[in-house]
């Protein structure tokens, strides 16, 4: 088997063994071959990643907008300098030409994170309407489960307004393009 392997699955900032023992190939499209294959998650997992989520968003919530926006500016700059990899992967997982793995695959995720504080700048956190104040403010864990078409960018629309907002996030991405996610 060659590519892409993983054994651990990401929880609280840190990679962990899955509680569960079962894999999931991972198949190149193009050629039908296995190029890897990934930890299987399992419910305890995910009810891992809830808690640990759970855990970090009082203080997440409490962080600056602008320290956020920071932070997303920080993890763009990040897949920019990671763009031929991401689109090695998006090619080989995916099956997508070249020219779209980098410009799409690869471009429109760091386009998510750096834009982030324009749409944040924009929205009206607080605002009256009649006798009623509306205050828009972070409200807890959001989870994410993506789709194999797309899958940094379905990834990173999502993350990055969850984190501008002063959330945190559990993501489940698709099994088959996990090293693009």
């Amino acid at each position: 088997m060659t590519g892409h392997t993983r054994d651990t699955i990401f929880v609280d900032g840190c990679w962990i063994a899955s509680t569960g023992t079962g894999t999931l190939p991972v198949t190149n499209p193009y050629t039908e071959e296995v190029i890897g294959s990934v930890p299987d998650g399992t419910v305890e997992d995910v009810d891992k990643a809830v808690r640990a989520a759970a855990a970090a968003f009082p203080a997440w919530s409490q962080t600056s907008r602008d320290d956020r926006v920071k932070y997303c500016s920080a993890i763009a700059e990040g897949l920019k300098a990671r763009a031929q990899e991401v689109a090695l992967l998006a090619s080989t997982e995916m099956g997508a030409p070249w020219q779209i793995a980098v410009m799409v695959q690869a471009g429109l995720p760091v386009i998510d994170f750096a834009s982030i504080e324009d749409h944040v700048d924009a929205i009206e956190w607080e605002s009256r309407s009649g006798n009623s104040l509306l205050i828009r403010q972070p409200v807890g864990v959001v989870g994410c489960i993506t789709p194999w078409n797309y899958p940094l960018h379905q990834i990173s629309a999502k993350v990055a307004a969850a984190f501008a907002a002063g959330c945190t996030v559990v993501l489940k991405p698709s099994e088959l393009v996990p090293g693009v996610a």
